[in-house]
């Protein structure tokens, strides 16, 4: 029996190498146009820029609009600001106890203000803040590296701290070189009255820092230049590429150089675009989504207004079924679902999902927009990197002129990523997944489910704490809401799923007139499972949610344990029963309560990211098998109680 297990999950690895990562050598963007014709198309002097000059006044009066005052008054809290600074310790705390923020909150608030100092001098004009933001180009251009501390580790040397022989480009440096290469577009000739040496060092430091570093090195994993089969392709590769594109755009002013740079990075989006499945679904979940899709398209948007529209896939579907994603695993009331490392709320962001829809010609994702921008702060202002701020200022009142006319589909079926949404009209929505365990953000969760009652989670997926060395790391499975045992899904002989790619769900199908998911997860778990089939089933009826496990084993060893994770009110004290309560709705689980001995565990959220979510605490139902059996099937079926 072991033999033939080992000649299965190998003969699985292999199929999953060449299926599940979906690596699929579209190069959509490479067979568009060749080199000659984006260095031809190529918009020079940066006059593809569709935001006025920083001299006309009127021009941004007019964009600005309503939103002007706020702008320049969020500027002038900054003019005082004292500009933090990175200490040698708070790199090497990385290293010693995995803590990121010591380093990344004193980073994030210089960047911050000098973001809000940037846009206060373009609302006003008058040069009132320029010294102020070249305080803060000095004290970045002073920096030894724009990396974070838990990204240095690219450098060729590893570790934690900072080396002066070497750059990084990562989500921190591009972020910031990106923001600084719009600050010195803008306000080169302000900073040439103050003094030329401000503007020369900036324009050396983006040079060395970002622009000979993209040219010259191909080490960086998320580039994918050095892509081996099965490897990963997540939200780093158009989230990097787009800023890189950004700066070469804003300061490139050789044809053939630039020309060669925008094409190269065609090369690296198109491998993020390639590892993508057909079907759109993003693996990382909604959280990640505007940092994955999103920022491809913006990546997109980019590359098409730096080459007049030459250059442009939007009329690929894959380019719209990875927009659509995000309306489609919306629940309702900030509710997502939120598989992988994703929050359980928030729903995206309005302006960039109706730019994105717009470009794909998706009124899904436009009506969508428009919900959401009917329930946002009718106070705030556009905030976050310049490209999207001004993006969104062109766009707005666009969106605001749209009818909030948004409704969920009935289900969502992505057939290679394998999510399953299903919803039916007396208010439950059901997200199912198959899967596999080596997913980018993974949590080790093939065949879980979360369910939802008028929009409230009742059955949920926690998500994950906040990120730190142990996160991306050898521990990461060492962390409980990484384990299957603390997602909706059964311990099989007391043994939980496995990290890999070879561990995964098969014979995955969908019927969407019985509104039927099932999986086969018995190859998530390790040969130690003994278990040779487990079906997971569910089935979304008019009133109620049937969970079916049908199992076969080679050896029974332990009783098997199945799992339900909520943070609702929980009451087993009625055998073959369990009810849950959360903010007013109720439901009820019914099972076999001669077969099962139920147990709830309190685990207390400490972490606020986790907190801020869910509460002070959430409850893991455990249901016990009372008899060790070889084969059989279980039956759990909830329905709502009024």
């Amino acid at each position: 029996m072991r033999t033939q297990r080992f000649i299965t999950i190998v003969c699985l690895l292999l199929w999953t190498v060449a299926h599940l990562h979906a690596y699929e050598k579209r190069d959509l963007l490479q067979k568009e146009v060749d080199f000659e014709k984006v260095k031809s198309a190529l918009i020079m002097e940066q006059k593809w820029v569709p935001y006025p000059d920083y001299s006309d006044r009127a021009g941004w009066d007019k964009l600005l609009g309503d939103y002007k005052e706020k702008y320049i008054r969020k500027g002038e809290s900054y003019l005082d600001y004292e500009w933090k600074v990175v200490k040698a310790t708070d790199y090497l705390e990385f290293g010693r106890s995995g803590d990121r923020a010591i380093m990344e909150s004193p980073f994030g608030k210089n960047n911050s203000a000098l973001g809000s100092l940037f846009m206060a001098e373009m609302a006003e004009g008058k040069g009132r803040f320029v010294d102020q933001i070249i305080n803060g180009v000095f004290a970045s251009c002073e920096m030894t590296s724009w990396a974070l501390s838990a990204h240095l580790g690219l450098q060729k040397v590893g570790g934690c701290f900072p080396s002066y022989e070497e750059h990084v480009i990562d989500l921190g440096s591009g972020n910031l070189a990106s923001q600084l290469s719009w600050i010195y577009y803008y306000l080169k000739p302000s900073f040439d009255k103050v003094n030329p040496l401000i503007s020369k060092r900036l324009r050396h430091e983006l040079q060395v820092r970002i622009l000979d570093t993209y040219m010259n090195e191909d080490h960086f994993w998320w580039m994918a230049f050095n892509l081996k089969p099965g490897g990963l392709v997540n939200n780093w590769n158009p989230w990097c590429n787009f800023n890189v594109l950004q700066c070469f755009f804003l300061l490139e002013n050789d044809r053939d150089k630039l020309a060669k740079a925008v094409y190269r990075t065609m090369t690296s989006v198109d491998h993020f675009i390639n590892y993508t499945h057909g079907d759109g679904g993003c693996e990382e979940g909604p959280s990640y989504w505007g940092h994955a899709a999103g920022k491809m398209y913006d990546y997109l948007q980019m590359l098409s207004d730096g080459t007049g529209g030459k250059v442009s896939v939007f009329d690929q579907p894959i380019i719209k079924n990875m927009g659509e994603y995000i309306a489609r695993s919306y629940v309702g009331n900030g509710w997502v679902v939120n598989f992988a490392d994703a929050s359980a709320k928030g729903g995206g962001d309005a302006d960039l999902i109706f730019r994105y829809g717009k470009a794909v010609e998706s009124p899904l994702m436009m009506n969508y927009a428009a919900y959401l921008k009917s329930l946002s702060d009718k106070d705030g202002i556009p905030s976050g990197d310049p490209f999207r701020l001004f993006q969104t200022l062109l766009s707005r009142e666009e969106l605001e002129g749209m009818s909030a006319d948004y409704q969920a589909p009935g289900y969502s079926w992505y057939p290679e990523t394998e999510f399953c949404y299903m919803t039916n009209k007396n208010g439950f929505f059901v997200a199912t997944k198959g899967g596999y365990n080596n997913e980018s953000h993974n949590h080790n969760d093939a065949g879980t489910f979360s369910l939802y009652l008028n929009t409230t989670p009742i059955f949920i997926d926690a998500g994950v704490g906040t990120y730190t060395r142990q996160t991306f790391s050898s521990e990461r499975y060492s962390i409980w809401t990484m384990q299957s045992n603390y997602h909706n899904l059964p311990m099989v002989n007391g043994v939980p799923q496995q990290f890999g790619s070879e561990f995964r769900a098969t014979d995955v199908h969908f019927d969407p007139r019985r509104m039927y998911f099932s999986a086969n997860i018995a190859t998530a778990y390790p040969a130690e499972a003994n278990v040779k089939k487990w079906v997971r089933s569910y089935q979304l009826g008019k009133n109620s949610l049937k969970i079916e496990d049908s199992f076969s084993l080679d050896k029974a060893d332990k009783p098997n344990q199945v799992n339900f994770l909520t943070w609702g009110k929980v009451d087993v004290s009625v055998p073959g029963v369990v009810t849950v309560e959360v903010n007013g709705e109720k439901v009820r689980m019914t099972y076999n309560k001669s077969a099962f001995t139920p147990n709830v565990e309190t685990i207390r959220l400490d972490d606020p990211r986790l907190s801020n979510v869910w509460g002070e605490q959430v409850c893991r139902i455990s249901l016990n098998a009372n008899k060790q059996l070889l084969s059989g099937s279980y039956t759990y079926t909830i329905t709502t109680i009024k």
